[in-house]
């Protein structure tokens, strides 16, 4: 069930952007987040991800971390280590699910963290509430 609260909000002025180098895993995310007509962008790896960023700086990053090339801990430091991305929300979605793997997430500097298979309730009120964190932010 999609919270209330999830259903009566606009958020057509947020932008996210989710970055997995699974094609299907980013289908899936469109999908979920499809009905709330978010700016939707995406990315297949850590560099591309990056490069969206620099080109358009978003106000959510789902972002997957197993990845070739740079991983999505990497992503995280190097968007934590530049005052410019410093402040971007960023939810994890990994199949990793080890203590250990979501506390070096949160060590890296995500905001949260789902597991996956993604459940799409769990999706949506995380992306909700990080959404929330963000308004109250620009306020």
């Amino acid at each position: 069930m999609i919270p209330l609260y999830a259903q009566e909000h606009d958020y057509t002025r947020y932008n996210v952007l989710a970055v997995d180098d699974i094609p299907l895993n980013l289908l899936l995310v469109q999908k979920m987040l499809g009905r709330f007509n978010f700016t939707l962008r995406t990315a297949s790896g850590g560099q591309q991800a990056l490069d969206a960023v620099a080109q358009q700086k978003p106000d959510l990053i789902l972002l997957d971390l197993m990845m070739p090339g740079i991983d999505g801990f990497e992503v995280i430091r190097r968007l934590r280590a530049n005052p410019e991305t410093a402040d971007i929300q960023i939810v994890i979605l990994s199949a990793l699910n080890s203590n250990e793997d979501i506390v070096k997430g949160f060590n890296a500097g995500a905001n949260d963290f789902i597991m996956k298979p993604i459940i799409m309730e769990k999706l949506l009120t995380c992306v909700v509430t990080q959404m929330q964190l963000v308004q109250a932010k620009s306020k």
